[in-house]
């Protein structure tokens, strides 16, 4: 499983940067988000101590609250996408 992220990994830089630099700077920051977003999945259940049922009892673990986690994710998300349309703008004046 690892070895297919590394070349996911390396097909989508080779993609972005063929596009310039700048391009995978925004692809970037949006990215970023998913690990952000994972967390906050992961940690659904928290804060606190989470226990749930399995056949031979029960397991409990300690998670962190989701929210810090979904905020992070999400301004990453937002801030990637409002970068990528100011570069799609047309740039009006000077001339």
């Amino acid at each position: 499983m690892g070895i297919a992220l590394i070349v996911l990994a390396v097909t989508a830089a080779v993609f972005l940067l063929r596009k310039g630099p700048r391009a995978a700077v925004v692809g970037g920051v949006a990215g970023l988000a998913l690990p952000a977003f994972h967390l906050a999945y992961l940690n659904r259940g928290g804060p606190g101590n989470v226990c749930h049922a399995t056949a031979g009892g029960s397991t409990c673990v300690d998670e962190y609250a989701p929210l810090p986690f979904l905020v992070v994710g999400a301004l990453l998300f937002v801030a990637g996408f409002l970068v990528f349309l100011m570069r799609k703008r047309p740039h009006w004046g000077n001339g």
